[in-house]
């Protein structure tokens, strides 16, 4: 029984057989009952602005390219973000952790004995 709709009584439509038998296939295949898939049908035809009498061609090349101009102002926008937001704060955060080194400068109290000089005073060797 379709939920909401057990209380309704049922009405007869005339269709052609071969188009009976096609229909109940295609119920089969919703695991539906006619009544909901006739319903289901009629729904999305309408929700969706589409007439079986007309061919989808037009509309869904038009629903394409609405979709590619879309898409294409969403990467616009990312890249937009990336060159103005992204970059420069990765490059501000990369100089902050970047190890530079300090300029050392010797201590006044240290002394650097780089070259050895001759000493002035040496001690007697004995000739003997």
């Amino acid at each position: 029984m379709d939920r909401g709709y057990e209380r309704e009584r049922f009405e007869s439509i005339s269709i052609k057989r071969s188009v009976a038998k096609k229909f109940k296939k295609y119920c089969r295949t919703l695991s539906r009952s006619q009544s909901m898939t006739l319903l289901i049908m009629l729904d999305f035809f309408r929700d969706n602005g589409i007439s079986p009498v007309e061919s989808l061609g037009p509309n869904l090349m038009a629903s394409e390219v609405r979709i590619l101009k879309r898409i294409n102002a969403v990467i616009a926008i990312m890249r937009d973000m990336e060159k103005t937001q992204t970059k420069p704060t990765a490059a501000m955060i990369l100089s902050l952790f970047e190890e530079s080194a300090p300029n050392e400068k010797p201590l006044i109290l240290e002394k650097k004995l780089t070259e050895e000089k001759p000493l002035k005073y040496r001690e007697r060797q004995d000739e003997n």
